[in-house]
């Protein structure tokens, strides 16, 4: 059975099967990310490092200070072996107190070592977080139409965190044992170039290990991500929609679903955590198991008269850095795949383009505004569906001041019109126009300053009513929202609410009714004092009582704006001072509700079934 999808936008949450289509997508995507081998997308740290480059050249400054502290100790340890008990002893208390020097300022040097990398790597966070979420709000309604709002937030929080591990802890841990080896080394050259020339022969031995199971790490840890980040996304859509979890008795089954996938994230981890460990175990056994060979040769010529035991024991610190150092890169790689797999998802938003953006040299809107739209031959389809149109052919045109009323069946393209005007989306042929400007031609901030929306969902915030008025003009007063308040029926509620104005109203406002939701978005909706008025469905959640008196704040509000409504009630749509009626994405008619019904067409045969009830 083939089930056609509907001509209206879709939602993520009203998609059937679309989570398992994504979880698929994703999965596939995970697969094409693991095969990269290479460590590059954390180059895009680099812009955002550089803005802070004195920050980090402090950083490294104390990282050089505080590496050039732990190899002294095994200087001032030689000396004060060597020279310490000669003269009866008495050279033993100067060269402890060097050590012990030597100790305090390597405390000193960890301390703002770890101060500066920490701060650094916080800060350069902080502006990856800032600039990931700029990048998610200004991409459009086609990017969400293909990728989970879970999956999003998973790449801003938990691979971000992964990031921020690296940045904060690993990196410091990294640079600072890769500085130990490479500084020791130079030592144990100094110290005995033949000893030395030893260690390096178990070099090889321990690259081996390292690049043979990091590969299979790093991929495993993809995937890993891959299938949490799935788990995520489909524990954000049961818990936005706990209620109908509920309501159909899917609880068990959602919990079932949820435990698979964290099961099987689970399950690749443990791959991931065999893989490393028996990398690390590898690792340690060559380390150790050549420096004690190297170390009982050591022993040899101390015997012989050819090394001095403070030389020996200098030798034996430098090996144990050195080797200490090794082992810990091997470990801090593993972390460094981690977050190139996470970066690589982040850099993959970082890089998503909308394909709705103002032009270089935007047209600007005539002010004061007019209040005028048009659309002229329209053909429009959504992403991914070309050969389902929403809209064929369409064209509308309403006067500054007019107040028009779309109506036809569900599935007729009517908010698609909405989306347009709001440039949502672009046509594929054909002219959108707000004050005789070409809206592809203009800056879609200020196409949309022109508009204020009342959708039928009418999505709230988890702020106070304050705020949520607010957000449609954010410079409104306390006194204007209250007039707004009032004239869309709200007032009465919102003063009855523990804190007044001021009440949190839970996520999404779910403390509200739908009918309250619904006038407070028609509140936020007046105070934006936009030109044109949208309407969809606007009374759509409110009872007959309320539906006439918040009518009369929108006929008051009609007054002075253009007005573009989608509605079913009658109240409504003979207020229009004209109705186009619509049916699959076409105007099949308009004219007055007088007119329409004369003619006993679709607008006719809708207004016996539909306004019957009213």
């Amino acid at each position: 059975m083939t089930v056609s999808p509907p001509t209206e936008a879709p939602s993520v949450s009203d998609r059937p099967g679309a989570g398992a289509l994504l979880i698929e997508q994703m999965g596939e995507a995970g697969e094409r990310r693991a095969k990269r081998k290479d460590i590059r997308p954390l180059g895009r740290l680099l812009p955002y490092l550089m803005q802070h480059k004195l920050d980090a050249l402090i950083a490294m400054g104390w990282l050089l200070l505080s590496t050039a502290a732990s190899l002294g100790l095994t200087v001032t340890a030689r000396g004060a072996i060597d020279n310490g008990f000669e003269d009866s002893g008495r050279q033993l208390d100067l060269w402890f107190l060097v050590l012990g020097a030597n100790a305090l300022f390597l405390g000193l040097a960890s301390a703002c070592r770890y101060f500066y990398v920490t701060k650094t790597g916080e800060r350069v966070i902080a502006d990856v977080r800032k600039g990931l979420f700029d990048r998610i709000l200004t991409l459009d309604p086609s990017f969400y139409a293909q990728m989970r709002t879970g999956e999003v937030l998973s790449r801003l929080t938990t691979d971000i965190a992964l990031v921020e591990t690296l940045l904060t802890t690993s990196v410091s841990f990294a640079l600072r044992n890769f500085l130990t080896l490479i500084g020791g080394l130079i030592l144990l050259f100094v110290v005995s170039p033949k000893l030395t020339g030893l260690v390096l022969l178990i070099v090889p031995l321990l690259l081996g290990p390292i690049f043979l199971f990091g590969r299979k790490v790093r991929k495993l840890t993809v995937a890993s991500q891959d299938r949490f980040a799935n788990a995520v996304g489909f524990a954000g859509e049961s818990v936005d929609a706990i209620e109908t979890v509920q309501a159909f008795g899917r609880v068990d089954s959602a919990i079932a679903r949820f435990s698979a996938a964290v099961e099987g994230a689970f399950g690749v981890s443990l791959k991931r955590m065999r893989a490393r460990a028996l990398m690390t175990a590898m690792i340690i056994v060559v380390t150790f198991g050549g420096v004690t060979l190297v170390l009982w040769l050591g022993a040899q010529d101390v015997i012989s008269g050819t090394m001095t035991p403070g030389t020996l024991l200098q030798f034996v610190l430098l090996s144990v850095f050195a080797a200490g150092a090794v082992g810990a890169l091997g470990e801090s790689w593993g972390d460094v795949q981690k977050a190139a797999g996470a970066m690589e998802r982040i850099d993959e938003l970082m890089r998503a383009e909308a394909s709705i953006a103002a032009p270089a040299h935007p047209v600007a809107l005539p002010s004061p505004p007019l209040g005028e739209v048009s659309m002229s031959a329209v053909d429009f389809a959504y992403p991914g569906r070309p050969d389902l149109p929403a809209l064929k052919g369409f064209s509308m045109t309403v006067r500054p001041g007019e107040t028009v009323a779309l109506v036809g069946p569900s599935g007729a393209g009517k908010s698609t019109v909405f989306r347009l005007l709001l440039r949502f989306y672009d046509p594929q042929s054909g002219l959108v126009s707000v004050d005789g400007v070409d809206v592809r031609k203009a800056d879609p901030v200020e196409v949309r300053d022109r508009f204020a929306w009342v959708s039928q969902e009418a999505p709230l915030f988890s702020g106070s009513a304050l705020e949520n008025i607010r957000f449609g003009r954010e410079a409104a007063t306390e006194a204007e929202a209250r007039e707004v308040a009032e004239e869309a029926q709200a007032l009465a509620f919102i003063d009855a609410l523990p804190e007044g104005f001021n009440t949190p109203l839970g996520e999404r406002g779910k403390s509200l009714s739908g009918g309250q939701r619904q006038r407070l978005a028609i509140a936020r909706a007046l105070v934006r004092d936009a030109p044109i008025l949208l309407l969809d469905e606007a009374t759509s959640a409110l009872d007959a009582e309320n539906e006439r008196l918040v009518q009369v704040a929108l006929d008051q509000a009609m007054q002075s704006r253009t007005t573009i409504v989608i509605a079913h009630r009658l109240a409504t749509v003979l207020r229009a001072d004209r109705i186009v009626v619509m049916e699959n994405g076409q105007v099949v008619d308009q004219g007055t509700h007088g007119e329409l019904v004369a003619r006993g067409g679709l607008y006719a045969r809708l207004a016996k079934l539909q306004f019957r009830a009213d």
